[in-house]
This record gives structure tokens, C-alpha cells and sequence, in this order.
């Protein structure tokens, strides 16, 4: 593919966005495809005059936005999708002449990562581990879009859980539960849940040692999700393999996250194959070579 004046141009909005593997994934996909896109990494601090420009300028198609900026872009769009301004986030913008959309698949992408694992939401019931951001936007994704039985939230932060719980309670009509996450509250909560989806930094290179869930807890009818990706399979995950769990690696949500924003972007059908290929080359590589995780969830 030639770069010439009908080349369309996207990218991510972010800082720092050095270490992003979204360049990466999206290029291969266009050239895949034989599509007439690029995809570059933007370091921005102005958001506002970041996207004046964007406005400005043609054959800008979309933008993946990450941190600091998932909160502050939505107040300078023309419209947001109902489940990112539920999360209070967006993570996509798709430009359509001078319109600029939100969008937030972080949310279908935990979704869609659980559906390619073979799933079944309806009628389980949900343990989620954090509170963050990528909890919340796990957390709205599961509410409004499933029938699952019930969702609990067991994290540290306390102001930070009680008010997603609210959030959650107010905003969708799943019965949600909240408590400290400790060994009192994970047992019962584990030993009840058919889907467990762990949404902290717990376990991330380079602590790769550490789990905030001990191995006795997990059953064989618990499938366990991680979304931290770098490791690919971490501690968290070893183990509850090792306990006869179903699980789903991090790189799963990462990688369908980007292929909501590709398909929401072009309008086609990503190649699925050929990106999860080049998220995997990026972590087979010697520890001393391997990217910096760019913030979980990061578009």
C-alpha cells in the first residue's frame, strides 16, 4: 500500500504513548486488508487543540485515546455511545467529516474476549477483582449488555468500589454486591461464581510472581479471566489452570478491544488471526526486549 492524498490517517492520543503496541496491531491489519489507512502514535498533552486539529484537517478517519486522557476528551465530542458515557470514558473516536464520535470497547472487548472463549453469560454469576477504570469498564460492558444472575465487586479501595457499585445500581437493573477484597469475602464469593475476571495490576511484569487470589479458591467450574497481558500467562493464571479452570489470557481483551476500533472505524471485518499474531510476537521475545505494558486496556 502507497501513501498518497487519499490515505486515511489514524491513531492514538495519549502520554506517553512510546511503548503503545496499537501501531503494531492496526498497520498489520490494514495492510492485511489492502487498505488505504495508516495508524500512528500521537503524543498529546493538549486534548482540547489536539482535537481542533483533527476537526480540521481531511482523511483523519479515527483515534484510539488512552492515558490521561479516556475522561477529559468526552467533553469535546458531538456524541458518545450510551455504554461509554455509562463507564464515564471513552477510549475510540471515529471522525466522520467534521463529527466526532466516543466509543469505549474496552467494554465489548472483555465481552467479546469471554464470547470467543466460548462463554455463556446468561444466568452466572460474576466475581470482579478492582475497581479501576478497566473494572469499570468491564463492570458497565457485563451490566448492560448480558443476562448474567449477578455481579460482585470485591476491591481495596473503598470509596472507589462503593461508588462503582452505585454507579452500577443506578444505571443498569443487574443485582450488584460490593465488599473488601480479602479472604473472607473471596471465598464465599468464588465458591458461588461461575466467571471470575481480574482487573488489577496485580501479577504484571515485572512482580509476575504475585496473585491477589489464593490457589484454594478456585474450582473447576470457575473460568478465570485475567486482563493483564504482559505476562501472557500470569501467576493468576498458572494457577488456576493448575486447579482445573477454564481460563482466558489478557492479550484476549486487548486484542478485541483493537478490533472493535478497526471495525468501527473501516467498516470491515478485522483480520483477528493476523493481530493476535503480532500481540503474541510482541511478548515472545526475551524478557529484556519486550515492550512496556501501555496501560491495560490502552487502544
Amino acid at each position: 500500500m502507497k501513501i498518497n492524498t487519499d490515505t486515511q490517517l489514524c491513531g492514538v492520543l495519549g502520554h506517553p504513548v512510546k511503548h503503545s503496541l496499537s501501531p503494531a496491531i492496526h498497520n498489520a491489519a490494514f495492510r492485511h486488508l489492502g487498505l488505504n489507512y495508516v495508524y500512528l502514535a500521537f503524543p498529546v498533552e493538549d486534548v482540547l487543540h489536539a482535537l481542533h486539529g483533527i476537526r480540521a484537517l481531511g482523511n483523519l478517519r479515527g483515534f484510539s485515546v488512552t492515558i490521561p486522557h479516556k475522561v477529559s476528551v468526552m467533553a469535546h465530542l458531538d456524541t458518545i455511545d450510551p455504554t461509554a458515557r455509562h463507564i464515564g470514558a471513552v477510549n475510540t473516536i471515529v471522525k466522520s467529516d467534521d463529527t466526532l464520535a466516543g466509543y469505549n470497547t474496552d467494554a465489548s472487548g472483555a465481552l467479546l474476549a469471554l464470547q470467543h472463549a466460548g462463554v455463556e453469560l446468561a444466568g452466572k454469576q460474576v466475581v470482579v477483582i478492582g475497581s479501576g477504570g478497566a473494572a469499570r469498564a468491564i463492570t458497565f460492558g457485563l451490566a448492560l449488555a448480558t443476562p448474567a444472575r449477578g455481579l460482585t465487586i470485591l476491591a481495596i479501595e473503598e470509596e472507589e468500589r462503593q461508588t462503582l457499585a452505585r454507579n452500577l445500581r443506578e444505571g443498569t437493573t443487574l443485582h450488584i454486591e460490593d465488599h473488601p477484597l480479602d479472604a473472607n469475602t473471596l471465598e464465599p464469593a468464588l465458591a458461588q461464581a461461575q466467571v471470575m475476571i481480574h482487573c488489577t495490576p496485580v501479577g504484571m511484569d515485572p512482580h509476575t510472581e504475585q496473585t491477589c487470589v489464593p490457589q484454594r479458591f478456585f474450582h473447576p467450574n470457575l473460568t478465570v479471566m485475567d486482563i493483564v497481558y504482559n505476562p501472557l500467562d500470569t501467576q493468576l493464571l498458572k494457577e488456576a489452570r493448575d486447579a482445573g479452570c477454564p481460563t482466558i489470557r489478557g492479550l484476549e481483551m486487548f486484542l478485541h478491544q483493537a478490533v472493535a476500533q478497526f471495525e468501527l472505524w473501516t467498516g470491515q471485518s478485522a483480520p483477528i488471526p493476523v493481530m493476535r499474531q503480532v500481540l503474541e510476537s510482541q511478548f515472545s521475545r526475551s524478557p529484556s526486549s519486550s515492550p512496556s505494558p501501555p496501560g491495560r486496556g490502552q487502544g
